[in-house]
This record gives C-alpha cells, structure tokens and sequence, in this order.
C-alpha cells in the first residue's frame, strides 16, 4: 500500500502528538523527538498486512541513534507496550 504525501503528513501529524518514548519516567512524544515523520514512512510500506503486523514491523525497523549515534536500538524498545495499541488504532484508518 502507498501513502499519497497528504496521508504520509498525516499519519506523522497523528503519531506526533499520540505517541512517546519513555526513558525513566520521562516521556518524549515522538514530534518532539523528530521520530513521527521516520515512524510514519516506515509504517507506509507495511500497512498492507495489517494495523498490528505493519506497527510491529516498523517499530523493530526503526534505528533511534543514542548517545550521539554512538548506540542504536529499536523504537520497539524504547516505546511503552501500552502505546503499541495506541499505534495500532491510529494505523486502523489506513489499513482500510
């Protein structure tokens, strides 16, 4: 499935504010870490097979450079479990 640049934007706006990274008991929402445009043009090839599939997918896909760039680890990782169905429901629209 293919995103026109219109959903691209707004899959990314839609992730920007809903979704965060959780370091500690610090959260840092995705817009803020510059990660919902990567998040979003990751998830844009996958929505094909499915709101839980592409999130799983996308999130292990996804490289987030620490320290510098000096390590790299998964989204996955670094995201709640709780937000993987926060993902999945902003996904639900355009899977459809």
């Amino acid at each position: 499935m293919s995103l026109t640049s219109s959903q691209l934007e707004d899959l990314s706006l839609a992730l920007a504010d809903r979704l965060y990274i959780q370091v500690g008991s610090w959260h840092l929402y995705l817009g803020d870490a510059q990660l919902a445009l990567p998040l979003a043009e990751e998830l844009a090839g996958l929505l094909d097979q499915g709101a839980g599939v592409a999130a799983r997918q996308a999130l292990e896909r996804l490289q987030v450079p620490l320290g510098g760039g000096a390590t790299r680890l998964p989204l996955a990782r670094l995201i709640p479990p709780g937000q993987l169905r926060d993902l999945e429901e902003v996904l639900e629209p355009f899977c459809s």
